[in-house]
């Protein structure tokens, strides 16, 4: 169930900066073998500080990231989140599903940036300036706050479809292959939320 909402302290300065609005953009799930890939993209208000403990999500407690996902929502310019779906992933493989579910974050958003900054070293096609940034998930505040909505949104829905499908604990693993995930697995098969075109599952039946 994709959601959309519109919610940049200040902004890492790179000497090539340009003006106007700067979109930071950060994805979740990528590695899962289950659910959708999610992505983020938001354009933070300069005139505010930097919310208290931005950083990675990856470095965050599920608690932190939880709390700083309503502060970033209420002081942010404009925000959007969007998803690629498993069905999608299978067919045009997890690289092109993740750069579609930017794309569909960036044209979400409500104002126009001027120029978007995206974490890793992949960039999705767009009509603006965009440039990747390998590690901005830590450097530019806006992508640490990207990172932050778009892993909240994910372990969300985790938690929505954990009661669908007990017999898997999506609510805990959030559909990364763990043990108990592969023995879930083993015991039930894959079920509808799985993506077959990952390596574990390639050729599983239902």
């Amino acid at each position: 169930m994709p959601l959309k909402k519109s919610c940049q302290p200040e902004q890492t300065q790179f000497e090539w900066e340009s003006a106007g609005l700067l979109a930071g953009v950060d994805e979740a799930g990528r590695g899962p073998l289950a659910g959708p890939v999610v992505a983020a993209a938001i354009i933070l208000d300069d005139r505010r500080p930097v919310p208290p403990g931005l950083a990675d999500s990856k470095k965050l407690s599920a608690k932190q990231r939880e709390r700083l996902y309503d502060i970033i929502c209420d002081q942010a310019l404009c925000c959007s989140i969007a998803e690629a779906t498993v069905d999608e992933i299978d067919r045009i493989n997890i690289l092109q599903a993740t750069l579609l579910a930017m794309q569909r974050a960036i044209a979400g958003l409500r104002l126009r940036p001027a120029w978007v900054l995206v974490d890793g070293n992949q960039l999705p096609r767009l009509d603006i300036r965009a440039d990747a940034v390998v590690g901005g998930d830590a450097i530019v505040p806006a992508i640490s706050a990207a990172s932050i909505l778009a892993k909240v949104h994910r372990d969300r829905w985790c938690a929505a479809v954990d009661p669908i499908y007990p017999q898997y604990g999506f609510a805990s693993h959030k559909g990364y292959g763990t043990a108990a995930h592969v023995r879930a697995l083993q015991a039930h098969g894959p079920c509808p939320l799985h993506r077959r075109s990952f390596r574990p599952l390639a050729g599983a039946q239902p």
